[in-house]
């Protein structure tokens, strides 16, 4: 069985690019790519945004088929409610969009891949989030 994986947008974007390089991309092989409702989102925004054309917005469809994407249901958003108040009595406010998805991770113990390390290191810090290649 493959070990699930949540990928952030930006490693998701390259994935569907084949624009992934090393080291992050041999460290998917062997691991089922998940995607969060945010990343869903954040790549539908792309394609509004940038004006794609109906073949692209179909290669993108037909890409994110194959992707489960996790939905943010009520424990997901305890966490993140959790995550948000922590980052607040820190004097440590997150992106929202990050913190769903380092929620997601949390919540259903999984780890996190993303290229954009340093948007993530309050959360491996203060809440043990796992993040590929680093666990």
């Amino acid at each position: 069985m493959l070990q699930p994986v949540i990928l952030d947008t930006d490693v998701a974007s390259r994935l569907h690019k084949g624009t992934l390089t090393e080291p992050l991309g041999a460290r998917l092989i062997g691991r089922r790519p998940l995607i969060t409702f945010v990343t869903y989102g954040e790549l539908t925004k792309w394609t509004e945004v940038r004006d794609w054309g109906g073949r692209r917005r179909q290669e993108l469809a037909d890409w994110l088929v194959g992707i489960p994407v996790l939905l943010g249901d009520e424990a997901v958003a305890v966490t993140w409610g959790r995550l948000a108040a922590a980052g607040h009595k820190a004097g440590r406010p997150q992106p929202n969009n990050d913190m769903w998805i380092a929620a997601a991770c949390l919540t259903h113990d999984l780890p996190l891949a993303t290229l954009n390390l340093k948007d993530y290191r309050y959360f491996q810090e203060k809440h043990g989030l796992r993040v590929l290649g680093e666990e």
